[in-house]
């Protein structure tokens, strides 16, 4: 099969290379998938799981990328929920061979029915952003209605989808982002924006909860906008300073098919609107994921039309 693989950390998404590879076999309760469209984050190139196992050996070269839709082509020993040529989409496990691939091999339990009338690029663009900004808001923050959430990176393809489910969930929603950025995030719910270009962060005032996909500076400042019992969630690792009185939580996404679920079928009703930034095929998914411009919204690879 085709596969993208990398061999070197240092040179990240610029040391992606085409290859064949062998297909997969599936392990106990595993699928195999033949993949239709797959996501990509670039932060990838700097996860450990991304070079190494569970055990810290080199698992090089490896097959980069977690998110898929596609159709199941084999079952392993004990699987049982799915079925042989049912649509499917979801996550992939972090330490394995990944989705830059036709086929791919994954636990049964990380993936949901793909209805059949959502397009596999948009079941692909799902997993990560969707099942970030559901755990983060709603098992992590503890989001309930009329509460203040100031979202970072408001038009990117993780805060987009954070934007959208805090207002549809009664949240009053400040996004934040470049100046380019603002009339995305307006049209995706934010009710106000912050221009981290040339605005001032501090004069936001106090929210109850802020979601952060930056960090850094902008991470250190947003945990003084903390309210008393307010929360600071973080999918950039810990924080380095925490509210006075509230919490601070960093967190990796997790699978979860019911979650999924709900994510789908509020796309199908048009509750929740996807962020795709770029389209490429898999022969072309080098160059598209070393962009020479920015890119807002996911970069999607199809494997088949």
């Amino acid at each position: 099969m085709k596969a993208i693989v990398v061999t070197d950390e240092a040179a990240g998404t610029a040391g992606m290379t085409l290859v064949e590879r062998p297909e997969p076999e599936p392990a106990l309760n595993d699928v195999v998938v033949q993949v239709h469209a797959s996501g990509f984050v670039p932060t990838e190139m700097a996860w450990p799981s991304t070079w190494t196992d569970r055990l810290g050996r080199d698992r090089t070269p490896s097959i980069p990328g977690h998110e898929l839709a596609g159709v199941v082509s084999a079952l392993g020993y004990g699987t049982t929920g799915l079925s042989v040529g049912q649509r499917v989409f979801g996550l992939t496990d972090w330490t394995r061979d990944g989705t830059l691939a036709e086929y791919v091999a994954v636990e049964a339990r990380n993936l949901a029915p793909l209805p059949g009338d959502v397009d596999f690029a948009v079941g692909a663009s799902l997993p990560i952003s969707g099942l970030t900004a559901w755990q983060g808001l709603f098992e992590h923050g503890r989001l309930r209605t009329g509460q203040s959430v100031l979202v970072h990176g408001a038009a990117g393809a993780v805060g987009s989808m954070v934007t959208q489910l805090a207002r549809e969930f009664g949240g009053y929603v400040i996004g934040t982002g470049r100046a380019a950025d603002r009339q995305s995030a307006l049209d995706f719910g934010a009710h106000d924006f912050v221009d981290l270009g040339s605005d001032a962060l501090e004069d936001v005032g106090g929210v109850d909860l802020v979601f952060d996909v930056i960090g850094g500076d902008i991470g250190k400042r947003s945990a003084g906008l903390i309210r008393a019992g307010g929360t600071l969630v973080s999918v950039v690792g810990p924080s380095e300073v925490r509210p006075a009185d509230g919490l601070a939580i960093d967190f990796v996404v997790m699978p979860d098919r019911t979650q999924l679920v709900e994510i789908v079928q509020r796309v199908r009703d048009g509750r929740l609107r996807t962020n795709i930034g770029n389209v490429a095929d898999l022969d072309d998914a080098v160059a598209a994921l070393n962009p020479t411009k920015r890119i807002t919204g996911k970069t999607i690879i199809r494997t088949r039309s």
